[in-house]
């Protein structure tokens, strides 16, 4: 990280952006378990650096001894030693590019790396917020972007200021006046850095975040859902249109920077090839007068090309880094949200034995969108500050081994909020879930997730086979484990009539299978993880009598013996339970058993009514 700390001194950018000082100390960070790389990468740099410069001053000494008519095996002496100069570079070039590499490569993997596990551990509100397409892009284009900056501009950089050091004290050695004169254009290099920099990396922010909108309308257009939702609704017209106006941006931005770049670059060729112009000048009149050897005024001619050339390099590779600046930035800004769910230091697994969920007094509001989301990633301009209604007030229930307990409702009541709090999505604002007598903000996720099982409504698979969705939650499963959870959840009959068996492909979210066929499978999938608290939050919804019959003896199989909350919305489900929880507003206004709650009269009576009525008319 020298040759970036270097280059950003020498340009001294200050754009009032947190692509900075910090940002480079944060990439510095990321490089510190490769300085032992980074330091063979250095060796190697000075040893290219030395062999670039040597070069010339050999090519001064071949003229001196052709004006000065030295014997002939002086010359072939000294054209054998810059031929074996070019054949040792070239064998270390290969060597450095190899180091720069796997610099580049390593240190791309560890943020990849940290990235991903850093999204994971953000609670579902950053996922319900976010932009999936703009969280793709963040993590897939801006990391790609730091990645060329490592691969291909850090051996450039450190090479280049290598070569430009030793460049300027060989020729200060040969004439400083030259020298020094061949400076004078130095300035011209400096300022249009700066400006420009600060310009390309304005256009590649611009760029970066209409390549994530893109990537949002991909996203989301080409999901079966929402492939569908257009077709019925929409306009392929005006969808081609919008699409075309964020990729015509896209396009204009990178003509404009391209342009930038090369009106940049070309610029600073000329200012180098009018600096040569001078030291042949100011060099032919030295030697002229005899104060300069003709060998020297060639020397200085080549090394002018090794003095003005790193200078050229580094100005692109200024803009090349404040580009990738503009990536770190991005992707450093997600790295700094910070996870509302973090594990206790001394957290400890769940005790052994049945497992009991206790709910006391507890309280609850969603947070707040600025403390579980970034404003770039909803494609706003801030984020609401303000923290989220209340959704639970007060809640106390206690589920024990063997036992089932329903939560029923209206729509909104807050029954789901129980589940993801249970399963420790959310954390309690106030009062205390205890999963076996502990604190579950006590507990190791990992002994957390295997002892709660939890079945929504939608039945989310993943694209890939029916064997990889089951293995998800037992990856130690064997094939006859994987058969008899199948069995069990009246799906195995499906599975052996399709061609593949295990490994035919759902599909994107399951498509491939029906609503039934996929409720099923994620039974099957509780089934195998062998979860000592099953909650089922509307695993029957959304299906047809046949589907939830078949569900329905499914989940027999999933609750026997386990401690069991089932979250429903048809009260039918829900009668033999030991104990149903009626939940309005947040609050549980009635508990007890069905025949007990429906002889009082209160809401339960309500909406059994209302249900069955309702049901009568339709049938």
């Amino acid at each position: 990280m020298m040759a970036w700390d270097s280059l950003y001194r020498a340009m001294n950018a200050r754009d009032g952006r947190p692509s900075g000082w910090a940002t480079l100390r944060r990439v510095a960070g990321f490089a510190r378990p490769h300085r032992r790389r980074i330091g063979w990468f250095l060796l190697v740099s000075v040893l290219l650096s030395a062999l670039a410069v040597a070069t010339p001053v050999l090519a001064g000494r071949v003229v001196d001894a052709i004006v000065n008519h030295a014997e002939p095996r002086v010359v072939l002496w000294l054209a054998a030693v810059i031929a074996l100069a070019a054949v040792v570079e070239a064998g270390i070039g290969v060597v450095g590019r190899n180091l720069s590499a796997g610099i580049g490569e390593g240190l791309i993997l560890d943020l990849r790396t940290r990235v991903f596990d850093h999204v994971q551990r953000m609670p579902v509100a950053f996922f319900t917020r976010t932009r999936t397409g703009a969280l793709v892009s963040r993590l897939n284009n801006d990391v790609i972007g730091a990645q060329r900056a490592f691969s291909d501009t850090l051996s450039g950089v450190l090479g280049n200021l290598v070569t430009l050091t030793l460049t300027l004290v060989v020729m200060i050695g040969i004439s400083w006046q030259v020298t020094v004169l061949a400076l004078v254009l130095l300035p011209v290099f400096v300022i249009p850095a700066r400006r420009m920099g600060r310009r390309v990396a304005g256009l590649r922010r611009e760029a970066a975040e209409h390549n994530a909108a893109m990537s949002t309308r991909m996203t989301e257009r080409f999901s079966a859902p929402g492939a569908t939702l257009v077709k019925l609704f929409g306009s392929p017209a005006r969808e081609s249109a919008e699409f075309a106006a964020r990729a015509a941006r896209v396009r204009d931005i990178g003509i404009r920077s391209a342009m930038v770049q090369w009106v940049f670059v070309t610029a600073l060729t000329l200012v180098s090839a009018l600096a040569l112009a001078l030291v042949y000048g100011l060099g032919g009149y030295l030697a002229l007068t005899g104060a300069l050897e003709p060998g020297a005024v060639v020397a200085l001619a080549l090394l002018l090309t090794r003095l003005y050339a790193p200078l050229t390099a580094l100005a692109g590779a200024r803009v090349e880094v404040m580009s990738a600046l503009v990536s770190f930035e991005r992707v450093f800004e997600v790295l700094d949200l910070k996870p509302l769910i973090v594990e206790a230091p001394a957290a400890r697994p769940v005790p052994d034995g049945p497992a009991s969920l206790e709910f006391d007094h507890v309280d609850f509001a969603y947070p707040a969108a600025d403390k579980v989301s970034l404003a770039s990633l909803e494609e706003v301009a801030t984020l609401d500050t303000r923290g989220g209604t209340q959704v639970l007030h007060d809640v106390s229930f206690q589920a024990h081994p063997g036992h089932l307990i329903a939560i029923v409702g209206s729509s909104g009541a807050g029954k789901s909020t129980i589940a993801q709090l249970a399963t420790r999505l959310y954390d309690a604002d106030a009062g205390t879930i205890r999963l076996s007598g502990t604190d579950i903000r006590d507990l190791t996720a990992d002994s957390l997730r295997a002892t709660i099982g939890l079945v929504t409504q939608d039945g989310h698979l993943f694209h890939e086979s029916i064997r990889a969705n089951l293995l998800l939650a037992n990856p130690t499963a064997t094939d006859p484990d994987l058969w008899d959870a199948l069995h069990r959840a009246r799906l195995a009959d499906l599975i052996t009539a399709l061609p593949d068996g295990l490994d035919t492909l759902v599909g994107e979210r399951g498509y491939h299978l029906s609503g039934g066929e996929r409720q099923r499978l994620t039974i099957a999938r509780l089934l195998l993880a062998r979860p000592r608290v099953v909650i089922l939050d509307e695993a029957t919804a959304h299906l047809d009598a046949t589907s939830e019959a078949a569900v329905q003896a499914a989940l027999g199989e999933a609750l026997v013996g386990r401690t069991a909350i089932v979250i429903a919305h048809r009260l039918s489900t829900v009668r033999a339970a030991d104990e149903i929880l009626v939940v309005e507003g947040g609050r549980i206004v009635e508990r007890g058993t069905h025949a007990v709650l429906l002889a009082g009269g209160g809401r339960y009576a309500e909406l059994y009514r209302t249900q069955f009525a309702a049901e009568a008319v339709v049938a």
